[in-house]
């Protein structure tokens, strides 16, 4: 009875980073330093396309002009300007199980949506193949290379090699070209296993590349950013003016202001760390409360894709669960015998308790 007795609830279910894992305290005084220097011009309106100093220092990463980046209130805004102004009734090919949250931006622009499915070896690439060959050209192809949102799962280099060939190489002789949207947002959380090539790097720059720092500094933040063509980016400014005027400055100058710095190295070695532990308590859980079940095994990110044989609806576990929260597999468009688990956000002792909560639940 030990995993249904009372106490704090715990959140399996959340898409963000614990507290403990976030850098309070240089981030104030990043915050307090930022202001101090450039308080005039981060307190009022400014460029629709972002604090300038942080875009100069992105486009140097990706060594593209800063006039291609595009900083956004977190990633999802970013994605809801670039589907507002390309995708109404257009089609979207996108990986299932899908980003809940993506999949909304998607539906509520107007779009159709095409699955794909996504496997352990990320995106299957014989079935994107069908695909693209038997639909409809897509205007959008949508993939989370690193660590998917929800299964954790990583695409190999050789698969991301196929996916920019079938979308972006083979499609070169066509008027209007399919867009490629690389969805990086975990990619800096890597604590174990070989580091991956970026779409954007196999594409020579020619695929869409965005991320967020919600994902590896603070989600409060709401900074996210992407990598464009210049006439796009050009065009997703012009609506995030007519939206919203200005994103948010303060944040991103107190994100310059912690790359700048170089605090974010060392925190990102920390995080990953943290997420290390985390990770580890959620499958030593599993392997204890759930020995019949089937797990992912995520290299960093936040997820672990759980598929519980012979119980045919996760959404009633959750129901009968005490004190536990996750996210049944129906909300990604999966089948319902799944359950995404989050291990970003609790800590690992608590981690180990909401398993055994949902084992009690069985």
């Amino acid at each position: 009875m030990g995993g249904r007795s009372a106490g704090p609830p715990i959140s399996l279910a959340a898409d963000g980073l614990g507290p403990d894992l976030l850098p309070l305290e240089e981030l104030a005084d990043c915050a307090q330093t930022a202001l101090a220097r450039d308080g005039r011009t981060i307190l009022s309106y400014g460029s629709g396309a972002g604090y300038t100093p942080l875009r100069e220092l992105i486009a140097s990463w990706f060594d593209v002009h800063p006039s291609r980046v595009l900083l956004t209130n977190g990633r999802l805004d970013g994605l809801s300007l670039l589907a507002r102004k390309r995708l109404p009734g257009r089609s979207v090919l996108a990986e299932y199980p899908i980003h809940d949250r993506a999949e909304r931006v998607f539906l509520d622009a107007g779009a159709s949506l095409i699955s794909v499915p996504v496997g352990e070896q990320g995106m299957v690439t014989e079935e994107l193949q069908n695909t693209l060959g038997q639909y409809m050209r897509p205007a959008l192809v949508y993939v989370i290379p690193n660590f998917h949102n929800p299964t954790g799962w990583t695409t190999p280099g050789e698969a991301r090699r196929r996916i920019v060939d079938l979308v972006i190489t083979q499609n070169m002789v066509q008027t209007e070209q399919i867009l490629l949207l690389e969805d990086d947002t975990y990619g800096l959380t890597r604590f174990e296993g070989e580091r991956q090539p970026a779409l954007f790097d196999v594409s020579g720059g020619r695929s869409l590349y965005s991320s967020s720092f919600s994902a590896t500094i603070a989600p409060g933040l709401r900074v996210g950013f992407f990598v464009l063509p210049e006439d796009l980016a050009d065009e997703l400014t012009e609506l995030a003016v007519s939206t919203y005027i200005t994103p948010v400055l303060l944040g991103q100058a107190t994100v310059f202001e912690f790359l700048s710095r170089g605090s974010f190295e060392e925190h990102l070695a920390r995080l990953r760390d943290g997420l290390r532990t985390r990770r580890d308590a959620m499958l030593a859980a599993l392997a204890k409360h759930f020995p019949e079940a089937s797990w992912s095994r995520p290299e960093g990110g936040f997820f672990v894709w759980l598929r519980l044989p012979g119980y045919p609806d996760g959404r009633e576990l959750l129901k009968r669960a005490v004190g536990v929260t996750a996210c049944d597999g129906t909300r990604f468009g999966a089948v319902s015998s799944a359950l995404r688990l989050s291990f970003a956000f609790a800590p690992p002792d608590e981690l180990e308790a909401g398993v055994e909560r949902l084992a009690a639940a069985l």
